[in-house]
C-alpha cells in the first residue's frame, strides 16, 4: 500500500512537472506571436460589440441568427453614416479651426512664457502670473532648461520616439500609417470571420481540453463574453457622457470648438488615466487663444469629468461586471505599454479583466479548490454525472 501511495505521489509530481513545462512552452510561444494575439483580441471585442444588437433582436423573437446578424450590421453601418452626415460637416469645420487655434495657442503660450521670463523682478507681468513664475522655476530645476520652446520640442521628440517604438512593437514588419491600416484590415476581416459562426469557433477551441473539463471551459468563456459585453456597453455610455459634458461646459466658457474638443475627450476617455492628459493639451492650447482667463476652469472641466467618470459613474455602471481597482488598471497599462505596445495600452482594461477571470476560475477555484459551498455541491454533482 505504501508503495502504491508513493507511485501515486510520484505520478502526480510528474504530471505537475509536465504541465508546468508545457505551460512555459505555451507562454513563450504566445509571447512570440503577441502582436497577432492582440489583433485577435481586438477582433473578439469588435465581435462582442456587434453581437449586442444581435442578442437584443433574438430576445425580441428573431430566431434566425443570420438575419439578426445582417440587420445588426446594417443598423451599425446606418448609424455610422447618419452620424457622419449630421455631425461630420460641423466636426470638420471645428477640427480645421481647432488645428489653427492649437498652433496659435502654443505660440502665444511660448511668447507669454518668454515675456515673463525676461521681465525684471517686481514687474507687473510677473506679479499677475505668479503661477507661471513658479512653473518656470520648477522647469529650470527639473529639466535644466529655461526655454519653453526648446522644452516643448524636446518633449515632443521624446514622445514621438516613444510612440514610434510602441507602434513598431505591434507590427514590426510595416511602419507608420501602413501599419495602422493593415492592423485595422486584419481586425475587420477577423471580426467578420468570427461573427459568421462564433459558436463553431468556440466549440473547436473547447475540444482542445480534456472532456471532464470542457464544461468549465465553456463556463469561463461565457463569463468572459458576459464581462466584455457589459464593459463595452458601459464604456460606450461613459464616452457619450464625458463627450457631452465636456462639450457643454467648454461651450459655457465661450470655447468655439467645444463640440470638437468634447468629441476628442469622449474618444480619449476610452483609455483610463492617460486619456484626460491627451484631451487636456488641445483644450489648453485653444483656451490660451479664446479664453486665457479661463485656463484654470478648462483644467477643472477636463479632470473633473475624468474624476466623475472614474470615481462616480464607472463604479455604478460596472458594479456587477468589471469593477477593477484603479491601481490595478494603472499598473496594467504601464506593463501593457512596456511589453505589448500602443495597442496594449488601448486594450489594457479588457486584458486585465480576462486575466482576473482566469485567475479566479482556473487557479483559485479549480487548482486551489477554493469555492463557495454552493459551487462545491454543484461541481460534485457535475463530476458524478460526467462520464469517465
Amino acid at each position: 500500500m505504501v508503495r502504491l501511495s508513493g507511485e501515486s505521489s510520484g505520478g502526480q509530481i510528474t504530471r505537475w512537472v509536465i504541465t508546468a513545462f508545457f505551460t512555459l512552452i505555451l507562454l513563450l510561444a504566445a509571447w512570440q506571436v503577441r502582436s497577432t494575439l492582440l489583433l485577435f483580441l481586438a477582433a473578439i471585442i469588435v465581435v462582442v460589440l456587434l453581437t449586442i444588437p444581435i442578442r437584443w433582436l433574438q430576445k425580441l423573437g428573431m430566431k434566425n441568427r443570420t438575419g439578426a446578424t445582417l440587420i445588426s450590421l446594417a443598423l451599425f453601418i446606418a448609424v455610422i453614416m447618419l452620424l457622419f452626415l449630421l455631425a461630420l460637416p460641423t466636426l470638420l469645420e471645428q477640427f480645421g479651426t481647432l488645428a489653427q487655434d492649437v498652433q496659435r495657442g502654443i505660440e502665444e503660450a511660448v511668447a507669454l512664457w518668454n515675456q515673463i521670463q525676461a521681465a525684471p523682478e517686481g514687474d507687473a507681468l510677473r506679479e499677475q502670473n505668479q503661477w507661471i513664475v513658479s512653473l518656470q522655476t520648477l522647469v529650470a530645476t527639473v529639466f535644466r532648461d529655461t526655454s519653453l520652446n526648446e522644452l516643448i520640442n524636446t518633449i515632443s521628440g521624446q514622445l514621438s520616439t516613444a510612440i514610434g517604438r510602441l507602434s513598431s512593437s505591434v507590427l514590426p514588419v510595416v511602419g507608420g500609417v501602413a501599419s495602422t491600416l493593415l492592423s485595422v484590415l486584419i481586425v475587420l476581416f477577423l471580426s467578420l470571420y468570427l461573427l459568421a459562426n462564433p459558436r463553431e469557433h468556440e466549440d473547436a477551441f473547447i475540444k482542445l481540453f480534456p472532456i471532464p473539463y470542457r464544461h468549465r471551459v465553456r463556463f469561463i468563456i461565457d463569463r468572459i463574453d458576459f464581462t466584455l459585453r457589459l464593459w463595452l456597453e458601459g464604456q460606450l455610455l461613459l464616452m457619450v457622457i464625458v463627450g457631452v459634458l465636456t462639450a457643454v461646459l467648454l461651450g459655457l466658457l465661450g470655447i468655439e470648438q467645444a463640440v470638437a474638443l468634447g468629441v476628442m475627450a469622449g474618444v480619449f476617455s476610452f483609455v483610463p488615466n492617460f486619456g484626460p492628459i491627451a484631451a487636456l493639451v488641445p483644450a489648453l492650447a485653444v483656451g490660451f487663444v479664446q479664453a486665457p482667463q479661463s485656463i484654470g476652469w478648462i483644467i477643472v472641466i477636463i479632470y473633473g469629468t475624468s474624476f466623475l467618470q472614474s470615481q462616480v459613474i464607472a463604479p455604478l455602471i460596472f458594479k456587477q461586471s468589471i469593477n477593477l481597482p484603479p491601481v490595478l488598471v494603472l499598473m496594467g497599462q504601464i506593463f501593457a505599454a512596456v511589453f505589448l505596445g500602443f495597442i496594449g495600452i488601448m486594450l489594457a482594461v479588457p486584458i486585465i479583466a480576462i486575466l482576473m477571470i482566469l485567475v479566479q476560475e482556473v487557479y483559485i477555484k479549480d487548482v486551489l479548490g477554493d469555492r463557495p459551498p454552493e459551487e462545491r455541491v454543484s461541481a460534485s454533482l457535475e463530476d458524478a454525472a460526467s462520464p469517465v
